[in-house]
């Protein structure tokens, strides 16, 4: 499985400046499902993906390289996977310690097998 560093916005309940996130992602075989941060998320991650469990839509897109990935009218806090710091920096120039525009934080893993097991109980 391939990991990806992706933004990833929570849409449901917000215009441009819902909760936002910038980590790395990793795909199923099919790369239709992505895992980030105990969650699942229906889509190939270019654009509108949803919360398999809570079914919230979420924005998910590679980064921006100038920097600049909120929507212009979009406000808030990122918050930055510590393990992603290094490589977001050297990709966008944009300095994440002491920079009030990002958060960094620890990203959980995302159980597949829980996944899986919800997903087919669905069926």
């Amino acid at each position: 499985m391939k990991n990806e560093l992706k933004y990833l916005e929570l849409k449901t309940g917000f215009s441009d400046d819902g909760p936002a996130w910038i980590g790395y992602v990793s795909f199923s075989k099919t790369g239709r499902m992505l895992y980030f941060n105990g969650k699942a998320f229906h889509g190939n991650g270019h654009g509108n993906c949803y919360d398999v469990e809570s079914g919230e839509l979420y924005w998910i897109t590679g980064i921006k390289h100038n920097g600049d990935n909120r929507h212009p009218l979009g406000k808030g806090v990122i918050h930055m996977d510590k393990d992603a710091v290094e490589e977001y920096e050297s990709i966008t120039g944009v300095k994440i310690e002491n920079n009030k525009s990002y958060k960094i934080i620890t990203v959980q893993s995302t159980d597949k097998s829980r996944i899986r097991q919800m997903m087919n109980e669905k069926l």
